[in-house]
């Protein structure tokens, strides 16, 4: 051994110290531990559900493994780490529980969700302080990618998604030489029709994609514009991947059938897909490392995992005496494990109402037939009941009524905005604004409501729709969910409906008569919901 090597391991047997922890400060760990998990059973248990029967989010399986290697690989760092809370933690701990009671009364999951991670980050800092905080800000943010994201933004996200895939799909088929048509996620191949249903918006390649480009970031040895470019870009190669994989499928059902857009050459072909948008993430760092770093290291330096070396035995060891902020942290889990026991028992109110069976199909001159919703349709919507029906004048005038009615809001089953489904069915958005109906009220309130212009080719209509939801009305999606969560909160209630009034603009006929007629048939219907809607 070399004067040099010997110094070298001096000064490392120096820096190294051995910490331990007494029997006291296991037990208050221990107890925090228990008192999470007492507070976020609930909370894991509708983790659990989401990852088992949503396909988008069955890889959150795999994420709170993903953040504990994350976590041990900075295991070294740690163990030579006093503990030194931050009052800052108690602020964030503080700020989670809240959240965490705030989503408990309201039942709506996504909210506690959230809340523990606020919660798990303001332990970190309680016991180790920022510098802790430092070293496991990796494991802690990771944990996002295993949160379903709250119900009306996927069902946004997921229609954007369907048309702008089934856009691309198109340019490529044609670009194959094929004649198709689109209308909105219909591609229409002449001799049959193929739908580029929910299940084909590529969401369940873009979380897990998204979470893989955040490892592989973090992975990353380059400098931080190449690693935020390698994350963000999951996107447009995920997007991109699916609509290639939609373009192949149309291509097959062309000409070998359509028993190649289901079954397991569809799902086949999925697996596929993820796994080259794998491969391109992987290229596309490759690329980054060969034109744009100057070193021009080999790949595997530039990528790959680190695991920890084993420290040499430390020449001292110390006690680490728990910090007084770790043991208030300890006193506000207490809180909140129970509140989830004083709240487990805790039920929504439902109020009487009257079923859509019975809802009239006379309303003045204007005499109804139902209709009925497709299976495929109901299970993706998921009203506790609706009504749906043509009404018609003596006259011939034609207005489309629906209302959805929601018993309970908190979980998946929510009111559905038509601006998210409109364009799936190749309709385009001529005009949206908000419109005042004279002479129309609900529970004393002037009835605004959004007023959509829709065209397909040569063919135009107005739609009226507005959300009515325990005695408000409302025209905002954003205004609905808050809402939702303050009554959920005050009332105990998150029942509502939408409801929705389509007619034809007639050929030559100004968008103005349609907005009559809409208005018209609004003042007789509005009235009779009130025992269907209650306030």
């Amino acid at each position: 051994m070399t004067h040099r090597d010997s110094d070298t391991q001096a000064m490392t047997e120096v820096r190294v110290r051995g910490w331990r922890v007494g029997l006291a400060g296991w037990l208050a760990m221990g107890i925090a531990v228990f008192l999470l998990a007492v507070a976020y059973w609930a909370a894991f248990e509708e983790l659990l559900f989401r990852w088992e029967t949503i396909q988008e989010y069955s890889h959150g399986y795999f994420i709170p493994l993903i953040a504990l290697f994350l976590a041990w690989q900075k295991k070294n760092e740690l163990a030579e780490l006093p503990f030194a809370g931050s009052g800052w933690g108690l602020v964030l701990l503080v700020l989670g529980v809240l959240l965490y009671a705030l989503g408990t009364l309201s039942t709506i999951f996504v909210v506690v969700h959230y809340s523990l991670l606020v919660v798990l980050t303001g332990l970190v800092l309680t016991l180790l302080g920022w510098r802790g905080l430092g070293l496991l800000w990796p494991a802690l943010l990771v944990l996002v990618f295993m949160i379903p994201l709250p119900n009306f933004i996927y069902q946004q996200l997921s229609g954007k998604l369907q048309l702008i895939s089934s856009e691309i799909g198109v340019v490529i088929i044609r670009a194959l030489g094929m004649s198709v048509y689109l209308e909105g996620n219909i591609i229409d191949l002449g001799a049959m029709k193929l739908q580029v249903v929910e299940a084909c918006n590529g969401l369940r390649y873009l979380f897990p994609l998204m979470s893989f480009g955040f490892l592989a970031a973090y992975f990353f040895h380059a400098p931080l514009w190449q690693r935020l470019l390698v994350f963000f870009s999951t996107i447009p190669i995920t997007v991109l991947m699916n609509s290639f994989r939609i373009a192949v499928t149309g291509v097959l059902v062309e000409n070998y059938g359509t028993e190649h857009a289901e079954g397991f050459l569809h799902d086949f072909e999925g697996w596929v897909i993820f796994m080259a948008c794998v491969a391109i993430l992987l290229a596309e760092m490759w690329l980054l490392n060969r034109f744009f770093s100057k070193e021009r290291r080999p790949f595997r330096e530039v990528f790959g995992i680190d695991f920890p070396e084993r420290l040499p035995k430390p020449a001292e060891t110390r006690v680490r005496r728990l910090p007084a902020t770790f043991l208030a942290s300890v006193a506000v889990l207490a809180v909140a494990a129970a509140l989830s026991v004083g709240l487990a028992n805790r039920t929504e109110a439902i109020p009487a109402r009257a079923e859509f069976v019975d809802f009239p199909v006379a309303l003045g001159e204007w005499t109804g037939r139902r209709e009925t919703l497709d299976l495929d349709v109901l299970a993706e919507l998921e009203p506790t009941d609706y009504v749906i029906a043509d009404f018609q004048t003596p006259s011939g005038e034609w207005v489309d009524f629906y209302s959805a009615y929601y018993e309970s809001q908190r979980a998946q089953a929510s009111a559905h905005s038509p601006r998210s489904c409109i364009p799936g069915g190749g309709w385009l958005i001529a005009d949206l604004s908000e419109r005042e109906l004279p002479g129309v009220s609900v529970n004393g309130q002037p009835l605004v409501v959004n007023r959509v212009e829709i065209a397909k080719g040569d063919f135009r209509q107005v739609v009226y729709y507005w959300f009515q939801q325990r005695g408000r009305v409302m025209t905002n999606e954003y205004l609905v969910k808050w809402y939702l969560l303050w009554d959920a909160v005050t009332r105990r209630r998150t029942d509502g409906a939408m409801v929705r009034l389509t007619t034809q603009v007639r050929p030559g006929e100004a968008p103005e008569k349609a907005d009559e007629r809409l208005a018209a048939f609004a003042r007789e219907v509005v009235p009779r919901l009130e025992a269907f809607v209650p306030n």
